[in-house]
């Protein structure tokens, strides 16, 4: 098994810190604020026991895992033969230029480097590396320990081979790479979620559905299909002939609706208070680290539920 380095020990550096180690791997964990990296390695160590309860381990105890993630006190410590680096430092582009520029500095010739960056392009903080060719995105979605998707994202010159050994390396861990073609704003799920996160909010700010009517026809509606099927599935098996019988039955509908959903509406405007309102009316704020808790509880749950499932129905 490899050395994998975590550098950032936040929530993102943490939840990798668990996927590496379940999956076998000696995990370094690094940050340049003292006592984080104890403090992430503390928590990982706290979050695989409600893993062992579901079955989440893949059959090995907690001691087994927690045996594998290692704070580290320097950059040095961490990068000492780590064969992968998962970067999770703030969204800041200086920032993520400077610390790229350390890791190409320090890391090995052949170890590939790659950023948990959801909003900054890699072309925009490894164009002036001399091992610019090793550097790419790999954004997940938090907590990647139980939501695999990860999107693979590579700068114009990120070679081939590199973005292959990272696509192999997520999938031997248990994820499910998003290997994209090329770059673009947003990546791919971030795209997704905007879009549908457009349209809630003008349905809210025009007044014709309230929060959590919006969120029904998400969590009992179009996400329990898309718990186990993406879109293009969903309308190939959503029409008697497949993908091309629903375009033919259903493309005028959204033809139709696409005009009026290329208005913004502003977020921070007066549908904010709003949406807040009626949150906070549900869930008051002292409550939101307890719902975040029952959150994960939920994710192992179907985590679980979707292992088992795919084992005896197919995937």
């Amino acid at each position: 098994m490899a050395v994998i380095a975590i550098i950032g020990a936040g929530l993102i550096g943490r939840a990798w810190a668990i996927t590496f180690a379940r999956a076998g791997h000696e995990v370094r964990i690094y940050d340049a604020f003292a006592g984080a990296a104890d403090k992430a390695k503390a928590f990982a160590i706290e979050a695989l026991s409600p893993l062992a309860v579901e079955d989440l381990l893949d059959g090995q105890s907690v001691e087994e895992v927690a045996v594998r993630l290692k704070s580290v006190p320097t950059l040095a410590a961490a990068l000492a033969g780590a064969a992968y680096v998962q970067e999770n430092t703030p969204e800041d582009l200086a920032s993520k230029k400077l610390v790229f520029a350390q890791l190409d500095a320090a890391a090995a010739p052949d170890t590939i480097l790659a950023s948990s960056t959801s909003a900054l392009l890699p072309s925009h903080f490894t164009a002036d590396l001399v091992g610019r060719a090793r550097c790419l995105v790999v954004h997940p979605i938090n907590p990647p320990y139980l939501i695999p998707a990860a999107e693979i994202v590579p700068a114009p010159w990120t070679a081939p081979e590199v973005i292959d050994h990272t696509r192999r390396l997520l999938a031997a861990v248990g994820q499910s790479p998003i290997v994209m073609k090329r770059e673009i704003d947003g990546f791919v799920m971030n795209r997704l979620q905007g879009a549908l996160l457009e349209e809630a909010f003008r349905l809210v700010a025009d007044g014709y559905a309230s929060v959590e009517d919006v969120d029904i026809g998400i969590r009992e509606g179009l996400a329990l299909r898309w718990s186990f099927m993406g879109p293009f599935e969903t309308i190939d098996l959503n029409a008697p002939g497949g993908v091309r019988d629903y375009v033919a039955r259903y493309q005028k509908i959204y033809e139709r609706l696409f005009p009026s959903m290329q208005r913004r509406i502003d977020w921070a405007g007066p549908v904010l208070g709003a949406v807040e309102d009626e949150r906070r009316a549900r869930l008051p704020e002292a409550g939101l680290q307890k719902r975040q808790a029952w959150r994960d509880r939920r994710l192992m749950a179907l985590a679980a539920h979707k292992r088992k499932a795919a084992g005896e129905i197919g995937s």
